[in-house]
C-alpha cells in the first residue's frame, strides 16, 4: 500500500506541477526543472510504474497473485523503452534548447539528486 501511495503521489504531484508550468505563457520553450522535476525528468512516469508495482505487491499476497507480474513489468518496459521516456525525449530535445542540459544533470526515471554540470 505504501509503494502504491508513493507512486500515486509522484504521478499526481508531477502532473500537477507540469500543468501549472505549461499554463504560464512565460514558460513557453523552457524546461521544468523544479519540484519533483528536479529529481527525475519523468516523475509522472516513475509514479505510474511505481503504482503498478504497488498493485502487484498487493496481488502477490493472494493465491496465484504472482502471475500478475506481467502487468507492472510490461508497463515499466513501455514507459522506459517504447511510448514514454524514449519517445517523449526525442521530441523535447529538438523543441527545447535547454533540454540537453537538463538531461545531463537530471536522472531520467528513478528520482535522485541532480548531477552538477562539469
Amino acid at each position: 500500500t505504501l509503494i502504491f501511495s508513493v507512486g500515486c503521489a509522484f504521478e499526481v504531484v508531477g502532473d500537477s506541477q507540469l500543468r501549472r508550468f505549461t499554463r504560464d505563457a512565460a514558460n513557453q520553450g523552457k524546461v521544468l526543472d523544479r519540484g519533483l522535476w528536479r529529481f527525475t525528468r519523468h516523475p509522472n512516469y516513475f509514479g505510474d510504474a511505481t503504482l503498478w508495482w504497488g498493485l502487484y505487491l498487493l496481488a502477490v499476497a493472494t493465491s496465484g497473485g504472482w502471475l500478475t507480474v506481467l502487468s507492472p513489468s510490461l508497463m515499466t518496459f513501455l514507459l522506459l523503452r517504447v511510448s514514454g521516456v524514449t519517445l517523449l525525449e526525442t521530441g523535447l530535445t529538438d523543441s527545447k534548447p535547454g533540454y540537453r542540459d537538463y538531461i545531463a544533470r537530471t536522472p531520467a526515471f528513478f528520482p535522485w539528486f541532480p548531477r552538477t554540470p562539469r
